[in-house]
């Protein structure tokens, strides 16, 4: 059974423990306000509690259930974080800070410990799925990501299919939301687009804009790209987008990953068009960053390889001229495996190379 933490007890529980151990309930708040306000990680540099009461609480209600094993920093400042949780398992979360220094960073958060989709051109479902991260544990990454630096906006873009594990997150986020101050409109959750999924949790409106890969137009190629969608037509999914619109009033990012030689060609992008037509989004081509051929799997990420900047910018052309709204996207920290598809589970915490 894993240990209790005060990031895992609900906040009237947290108070609780602390009045048990000798404090008062605004202590419990004094707590979440070092954390959320401050970035502050650790009972010890809590000064404003007695040193008795840091104590017990170090001893007998840890702040996390996770811990940082190692971190790399690129040329860019993008940071990324190898997280160990408390069953030895471990994610990864990047900070990337705004290139404006009155802006706070942006977060990429995981899910889950592995992915089920097993996109053949992506890293992190290399070794398939593990389990679901439970919502403190979904927490603790911005709380990790708050002690770099104020975190203004998030995208759920890590390792993970989010939607299979939607519960835990939305409990995360109502959090984040409420006590990190980030707004629904400045956090992304990216998902493969399960339709279900999508239409049960729209009329909830939960606290986050939808991004949804699609990565092609043509549904044989998608049940390549897709594994786990093979079998659900594009159609459909992108219908469910069209009903999260109608229920939210939040337009849906669909993702485009350009493959060089793959899904990149002119026709591509006029069927993708076609596709789109008439519906209220935004499409981010995102174009492939390179996936190490040694990670654990079957299929090598080395059959595809990034387009070149003309390319990619000729797609978006076409797509513009067809009359959406699209946006390449050349990802940060693709020097540190820290770029959008490069993020993996990793065993052993010592190096996480």
């Amino acid at each position: 059974m894993e240990r209790e933490t005060f990031f895992s007890l609900a906040p009237e529980a947290a108070r609780e423990r602390v009045i048990e151990f000798g404090g008062r309930p605004f202590h419990a708040d004094v707590v979440r306000r070092e954390v959320f306000e401050r970035g502050v990680l650790a009972y010890a540099d809590m000064t404003s509690l007695s040193q008795n009461l840091r104590d017990r609480l170090e001893r007998e209600l840890p702040l996390l259930s996770s811990r940082e094993t190692h971190r790399t920093t690129a040329p860019d400042r993008t940071t990324k974080l190898l997280l160990e949780l408390a069953d030895g398992a471990t994610v990864e979360t990047v900070h990337m800070p705004s290139t404006r220094a009155d802006k706070g960073a942006t977060l990429c958060v995981s899910t889950q410990v592995g992915c089920p989709v097993g996109c053949p051109f992506c890293a992190s479902g290399r070794a398939g799925l593990e389990r679901n991260l439970a919502a403190h544990e979904i927490l603790e990454q911005f709380l990790y990501g708050r002690s770099i630096g104020p975190v203004s906006r998030a995208v759920v873009m890590g390792i993970g299919e989010p939607l299979l594990n939607a519960s835990n997150l939305i409990g995360a986020l109502a959090v984040v939301h409420d006590e990190l101050g980030i707004g629904a409109r400045k956090i992304t959750v990216s998902t493969v687009g399960f339709p279900e999924r999508v239409r049960r949790l729209a009329p909830t409106k939960p606290p986050f804009q939808l991004a949804i890969s699609l990565h092609t137009p043509d549904d044989a190629q998608r049940d390549e790209l897709v594994p786990a969608m093979a079998g659900t037509p594009i159609a459909a999914v992108i219908e469910a987008g069209a009903e999260w619109f109608r229920a939210t009033g939040r337009e849906v990012t669909y993702e485009y990953c350009l493959l060089g030689g793959a899904n990149d060609s002119r026709g591509h992008a006029e069927r993708l068009v076609e596709r789109l037509r008439g519906q209220r989004c935004t499409v981010n081509l995102i174009p492939y960053n390179p996936v190490a051929a040694s990670l654990p799997g079957q299929v090598s990420g080395v059959r595809y390889r990034r387009p070149s900047g003309e390319t990619a910018e000729n797609f978006r052309s076409v797509l513009e001229e067809g009359g959406l709204v699209a946006t390449v996207r050349w990802s940060r920290g693709l020097s540190t495996d820290a770029a959008c598809g490069q993020l993996r589970i990793r065993h052993g915490s010592a190096s996480g190379d």
